[in-house]
């Protein structure tokens, strides 16, 4: 049922393209890609002993006569062909009525033709439509030679010629059946003549109709103009000897466009190909025992089947550009093979359905992808930044990863402090619109840094790093997305005690570790999530920092992922919630230390240097969560160097250690940013200091 669902598209294109192979739709275009081989394939020079009488303007000008010629010149024209002991005569000209020169003309034409022997006559069958007491009949009419002329001939055989849809011809007719007769062909009974005179030709297929070989299109065959046989013009006698016709088959017919026995055919597309050329065409195929073999439509509908599955398969391994490549080189092996097949064996694969086939297979994959890609989007938007969402949903592989497995992520959940007490202080209109103003806010920080949103908990964040795709820097870009949570909640927090006269403070709790993590859920209702004790163990880290007066804890696991890029103090060891195992934390410092909330700090400080142990008693000016002022360094102790600092004296209840770099001086004032410290909390000390102050 998976199987078929992924294919679907592709096996509708074949049923589509199956249906109309059935009710006939494609043929024109198959017969238009017949028309393309032969052209593709060109003109070939012609192997039967065929040579055609023409009877053309030029005879009409020469021997002065309008058409129909007498009869008793047709004669002449016989006996001097037949001179020449040809294999065969066929005249491409109906004798169904009696000559209007009389019955002498009739008897001089059925005297040569019994001389000769060997002449194929032309007969024809039509329709004749007529009325009868107001009813429309169609009587089957069938034109023989008259009795007179066909006496002597050595057979008889219909020159009806018939034209597929586009008018075009391309077969020729074995056998006509003539009310309860079947008659061979003209062609065919040519065939039979000259292969009784000795030619050297293949049996006659047993079939009603054959595609022919065309050898090319007029003036293939020798063509030799009527009255340069029985003499005309100035001099008045004949310019071709009768030696000319031994050992030929000679057909006789029209090439005049007066005469409209003209017809297009797959080398003469615009209708110039005589009827006589067409049958001389005829002749040369069934000769050389070589008509156009057509694969049974069976075969050519399952290659087409096939076809429609194979683009649809390739969508489904490649991505849309590459499965386009992919598919047009499918179509060029095909044809290129059929191409082969035709110029080498006389082979027609229908190819225009496996062409349809494989263009709706992959054209409709790619659009039932792109449907579902948009569905995708529309659903996953929510979780990922629109770059990795883009990946996501064009990237299989990507996909694929976003079914459940264990792997390595960074856990970041983030969480307004007192929002409960602001929440009976204000309107629910106006807390939803808190809650809405800041989640987009946080949930762009979180795009920006590279993280997937996991859910909202009313108005906790809970975020993803490393997944879906890797990513080696995840712990340092959440880190990251804390502080800018930091950030943008003190902007915040700023607007809202303007306007609802409310303050607002944000915890944040990260942990790294591994988890499961993709599309989880019940049958109803499933989400992209993590589940895991890492998870666990980040939620309790965000609830800590409100006993640390921390703003962002981190777990160890993150901080040796992250130690060295941001300033930090460690917190100690803390047994959480669930837990049997004392966790050790780390509170993350801002690394911009005048951004935030500082206290007047009257106390001694030692400054150590780690590298020379150089140390040096100063004192402090004031003192924030990121780092402190300090007065008295000395100038050797540039921008940059790393110190170690204890603090003691003052207001201070115990000795704080910690360690910094110098990120600024001015005379002998200098600023240092904490990269770790221990013992008091100095968010403790900012805090009872700022209550004491106001």
């Amino acid at each position: 049922m998976e199987t078929f669902r992924k294919v679907w598209a592709g096996v509708g294109a074949a049923v589509v393209t199956v249906a109309l192979v059935w009710a006939g739709v494609l043929e024109p275009l198959e017969t238009w890609s017949l028309d393309q081989l032969f052209e593709l394939r060109g003109a070939r020079a012609p192997r039967a002993p065929v040579v055609i009488v023409t009877i053309d303007e030029s005879s009409f000008v020469e021997l002065n006569t309008q058409w129909p010629f007498p009869r008793a010149l047709h004669g002449e024209l016989l006996d001097r062909i037949s001179a020449g002991r040809p294999l065969a005569i066929g005249l491409d000209i109906v004798f169904d009525t009696p000559s209007s020169r009389g019955p002498k003309d009739d008897a001089t034409l059925g005297a040569a033709v019994a001389r000769a022997g060997n002449v194929v006559l032309a007969a024809a069958r039509s329709e004749d439509a007529q009325v009868v007491d107001e009813v429309a009949v169609k009587r089957e009419v069938f034109n023989l030679p008259i009795p007179v002329i066909r006496a002597g001939a050595a057979r008889i055989g219909p020159v009806n010629l018939y034209t597929d849809p586009d008018g075009r011809v391309r077969r020729a007719p074995m056998t006509i059946s003539v009310g309860e007769e079947t008659l061979l062909g003209f062609n065919a009974a040519i065939h039979q003549v000259a292969k009784q005179a000795g030619l050297a030709a293949a049996p006659l297929p047993e079939v009603p109709s054959v595609l022919l070989n065309f050898r090319g299109g007029p003036n293939t065959f020798p063509w030799i103009p009527y009255y340069q046989v029985v003499g005309g013009g100035v001099e008045g006698r004949p310019l071709v000897k009768p030696e000319a016709f031994r050992g030929k088959i000679v057909l006789v017919g029209s090439t005049s466009r007066v005469l409209h026995d003209l017809f297009p055919t797959p080398f003469a597309r615009s209708g110039e190909m005589p009827g006589v050329e067409i049958l001389a065409n005829a002749v040369e195929t069934l000769v050389n025992g070589n008509p156009i073999l057509e694969v049974p439509a069976w075969a050519s509908t399952v290659v087409a089947v096939v076809a429609a599955l194979v683009g649809s398969a390739l969508v489904l391994r490649l991505r849309a550009l590459r499965a386009l490549g992919a598919a047009v080189l499918v179509w060029v092996l095909l044809t290129v093979g059929a191409f082969a097949g035709f110029a080498l064996w006389d082979v027609w694969m229908r190819g225009m359905a496996g062409t349809l086939a494989l263009v709706l297979g992959y054209g409709s994959t790619v659009v039932e992808h792109f449907v579902r890609e948009q569905r995708e989007k529309r659903r996953l938007s929510r979780f990922f930044s629109p770059e990795v969402l883009r990946a996501v949903v064009r990237d299989r592989d990507e996909r694929k990863s976003l079914g459940a497995s264990r792997r390595l992520v960074t856990v970041l959940f983030s969480d307004l402090r007192g929002f409960t007490s602001i929440s009976e202080k204000l309107a629910p209109e106006q807390v939803a619109e808190m809650v809405r103003e800041y989640l987009t806010e946080m949930t762009k920080i979180v795009f920006r840094n590279g993280g997937t949103v996991d859910k909202y908990i009313g108005d906790c964040v809970m975020a993803l790093y490393n997944v879906p795709k890797e990513d080696p820097e995840h712990a340092v870009k959440a880190v990251r997305t804390g502080l800018e949570f930091q950030e943008r909640t003190l902007a915040a927090a700023a607007r809202w005690e303007a306007k609802y006269g409310v303050s607002i403070r944000n915890g944040v709790g990260i942990n790294t570790g591994e988890a499961i993590v993709g599309t989880l859920g019940s049958q109803q209702i499933f989400q992209y999530t993590a589940i895991g004790d890492t998870v666990n163990l980040a939620a309790r880290l965000e609830s800590l920092t409100k006993d640390y007066q921390a703003s962002i804890i981190i777990s160890e696991s993150t901080y040796e992922c992250v130690k060295g890029r941001f300033p930090t103090r460690a917190l100690g060891d803390v047994t959480v919630r669930g837990k049997t195992v004392p966790v050790k934390i780390y509170a993350v410092l801002p690394p911009d230390i005048r951004k935030y909330t500082r206290a007047v700090l009257d106390s001694g400080a030692i400054l150590t240097d780690p590298v020379t142990g150089q140390v040096r008693r100063v004192r402090t000016h004031d003192i924030s969560e990121g780092g402190l002022a300090l007065a008295g360094v000395p100038a050797s102790w540039t921008v940059g160097s790393t110190v170690r600092i204890r603090l003691e004296g003052g207001d201070l209840l115990k000795p704080i250690v910690a360690e910094g770099k110098i990120v600024w001086r001015s005379g002998d004032d200098a600023g240092v940013t904490f990269t770790q410290v221990e013992g008091e909390s100095v968010a403790e000390y900012v805090s009872r200091r700022q209550g004491r102050d106001a």
